[in-house]
């Protein structure tokens, strides 16, 4: 398979850019859901028989993920982990909640939607950090939708008000981060890195991004199973209830949710195996 000629073919991202098909990168995600090796290359040589100039990355993901489904439904869900982040919306907060529950992993003392008084005007801060007598602002996009990145207006909206926090009357100097779960445009990047942003997005900074920090703290949301319903995750995630792991912690959520002993069951049993892996082992 690491010889076939996947690479002459041309796929159509959710942008509607054109990128060459890179087997690599596919491989890599497999590997990253839990499945070991043999899964991983069996998977790829089947997508790779139905490439054709022109398919898009949506059509890769549903072949990669029903064929990784056939082998354990805690693959194609680790699998899937961007797409059930986007299943988070439609509102932002569950997100910004799964984004908390990272830097408190990452030892940081976290305080969500803050009000804070500026040089000019108050503003409302999604989380606030501390970590060894540091004061950080951290600002999350959240895209419901594939296709959006965030631009250059985004980082520079976000540092002015961090900079009117910071300028007023006997403030210390804060630092500040820009959290997405989609990506930054090039510019985006160069103007956040100039003016000292820290920006988190689904795979910058490269192998430091949030798909890697969900993966090495094991911090998914509730969304990643496939064995509730979208109603049920939308009721969990209004409650409050945003990761796989609570479930784990307090089964009775389920019974809350009016759940069948057999389906709670089983979606108990899932989620376990989703949140008790090493990539490429299972």
């Amino acid at each position: 398979m690491r010889n076939a000629n996947t690479s002459r073919y041309q796929i159509r991202k959710n942008s509607g850019e054109l990128a060459t098909f890179s087997a690599e990168k596919l491989r890599r995600s497999l590997l990253k859901s839990g499945a070991g090796v043999e899964v991983a290359e069996n998977v790829l040589r089947e997508v790779s028989r139905e490439l054709y100039d022109g398919i898009t990355t949506r059509e890769i993901y549903r072949k990669a993920f029903n064929l990784l489904h056939g082998h354990g439904s805690h693959f194609a869900c680790r699998y899937s982990l961007k797409k059930v982040i986007y299943e988070m919306g439609p509102s932002g907060f569950p997100f910004e909640k799964l984004v908390g529950y990272i830097f408190q992993k990452k030892n940081y003392k976290v305080q969500w939607n803050q009000v804070l008084q500026g040089r000019c005007v108050t503003h409302e801060v999604d989380l606030v950090l501390e970590k060894d007598r540091k004061t950080a602002f951290v600002e999350c996009k959240f895209h419901s939708e594939e296709g959006r990145n965030c631009d250059v207006k985004v980082p520079l909206y976000i540092h002015s008000r961090f900079e009117d926090i910071s300028q007023r009357s006997g403030a210390q100097k804060y630092s500040g981060w820009v959290v997405t779960n989609t990506r930054f445009t090039l510019d985006a990047l160069e103007y956040g890195n100039c003016v000292g942003l820290s920006l988190l997005s689904w795979d910058y900074p490269k192998a430091k991004g949030l798909k890697d920090l969900a993966d090495q703290f094991k911090i998914y949301p509730i969304t990643v199973s496939s064995l509730l319903s979208a109603e049920e995750k939308q009721s969990l995630l209004e409650k409050g209830h945003v990761l796989a792991s609570e479930i784990l912690q307090y089964p009775e959520l389920l019974q809350k949710e009016k759940i069948s002993t057999e389906r709670k069951e089983r979606i108990i049993k899932e989620l376990q195996k989703i949140m008790h892996h090493e990539n490429g082992k299972n």
